[in-house]
C-alpha cells in the first residue's frame, strides 16, 4: 500500500500531460486556420485557395511570382502568418511528445510515427522562420518535413495508435496519410486534377492538421465523459 500514492500521482501526471498534448494540437490547428483567414482577407487582390500556395501568405515582399504558376503575391499580414506557422509547428511537436501512453502503443511503429509527426511541426517552424522569398532552400526543406515525412508519419500512426482507438479511426488515419502523400506527389509533378496548384497543396498539407484536431477533440471529450462517470461512483464510495 505504501507505493499506491506514488502510482496514483504518476497516473494523474500522465492524464495531465495527455490533456496538455491534446490541447496543444487543438490550439495550434485552430489558430492556424484563424490566422490563415485573417491573412488572406488582407490581400488587395483576392487570395485564391486554388491558385495560391499556402506559403504565399507568408512572403515578405510584393512581387510577381512565376514558379510553379504565374501569380502576383502581396501579403500585408505576412508577419502574422509566419508567427502562426511557427506557433503551429511548436504545438504539433508538444502534442506529439505528450500524447504517449493512452493514444499510442508501446511499439517501434508508434515511436517512429510520433517522431515523424513531430518532424512536420519542425517543418512548419522552418517555413515560418524562412519565408519562401527570403530563404527558399530552408522553406522548401520545411515543406518536405510537412508533406513528406509528416505524411509518412500519418500513415504509420494508423499502425501505432492504441487499440483503445476504434479500428475505423486507425485505418482512416492510414488512408488519410496515403491520400496526402499521393497528393504531394501530384503537386510535385504539377498534376492538379482540376484543384489548382494551391488546392492540391492543401490536399497534401491539411490532412495531418485535420487528423490532429479530430483526434484531440475526440480524446478530450472522451476523457471528460469518463471523469463525469467516475465522479458519482467516487461519491458513493465515500458515502459507503
Amino acid at each position: 500500500m505504501i507505493g499506491c500514492p506514488h502510482g496514483i500521482h504518476v497516473a494523474e501526471g500522465g492524464k495531465v500531460r495527455l490533456r496538455i498534448g491534446y490541447s496543444a494540437w487543438i490550439v495550434g490547428v485552430v489558430q492556424f486556420f484563424v490566422i490563415h483567414g485573417i491573412a488572406e482577407s488582407a490581400w488587395a487582390r483576392p487570395y485564391s485557395w486554388a491558385r495560391n500556395n499556402i506559403s504565399d501568405l507568408g512572403n515578405s515582399h510584393c512581387a510577381l511570382q512565376s514558379d510553379p504558376a504565374p501569380r502576383y503575391i502581396c501579403s500585408p499580414e505576412h508577419g502574422l502568418m509566419n508567427v502562426s506557422f511557427v506557433t503551429l509547428g511548436v504545438l504539433l511537436v508538444v502534442g506529439a511528445a505528450l500524447t504517449g501512453g493512452v493514444l499510442w502503443r508501446s511499439s517501434r511503429a508508434a515511436a517512429v510515427a510520433r517522431l515523424l509527426l513531430a518532424s512536420a511541426g519542425v517543418g512548419f517552424v522552418l517555413a515560418g522562420l524562412a519565408p519562401a522569398d527570403v530563404n527558399e532552400n530552408q522553406h522548401v526543406l520545411g515543406a518536405l518535413f510537412i508533406m513528406a515525412t509528416g505524411n509518412i508519419g500519418l500513415v504509420m500512426a494508423g499502425f501505432g495508435l492504441t487499440e483503445q482507438v476504434p479500428a475505423r479511426l486507425r485505418w482512416g488515419t492510414t488512408l488519410l496519410g496515403v491520400t496526402a502523400i499521393t497528393a504531394f506527389g501530384l503537386f510535385l509533378s504539377h498534376h492538379y486534377l482540376g484543384l489548382g496548384m494551391g488546392g492540391m497543396e492543401r490536399v497534401a498539407a491539411f490532412p495531418l492538421l485535420f487528423w490532429a484536431l479530430a483526434v484531440s477533440v475526440r480524446g478530450l471529450i472522451r476523457r471528460a465523459g469518463r471523469m463525469h462517470d467516475v465522479a458519482p461512483r467516487e461519491r458513493l464510495s465515500r458515502a459507503g
